[in-house]
């Protein structure tokens, strides 16, 4: 496993980003749809490094529309996060049972 996947930070983001409509957010939608779902307050230096590092090695790509950034899933980084959902299933279901 790479270390983003590591931080639920970065793969809540990258979870986000599959399922927006368009595949892709603006840096503020994105961040005020992980506030609302851990129901606190993000640290925006904290929540953009997220970001930047996730950009950094190529799993999320950054745009600029006007005046905001996009963010949206690359390929590499839609692979990775469906490895690990089908890890996640994997454990969920070993024997055939539900933990």
């Amino acid at each position: 496993m790479t270390k983003w996947l590591r931080s639920g930070r970065r793969r809540d983001i990258c979870v986000l980003l599959a399922g927006a409509d368009g595949g892709e957010l603006r840096g503020q939608q994105l961040k005020s749809q992980l506030e609302a779902r851990y129901d606190d307050h993000l640290e925006p230096k904290a929540f953009y490094g997220s970001l930047s590092a996730l950009v950094d090695a190529g799993f999320v790509e950054q745009r600029t529309a006007g005046i905001h950034d996009v963010y949206a899933l690359t390929d590499g980084g839609e692979r990775r996060l469906r490895d690990h959902y089908e890890w996640v299933r994997e454990c969920l279901h070993q024997d055939g049972k539900a933990q």
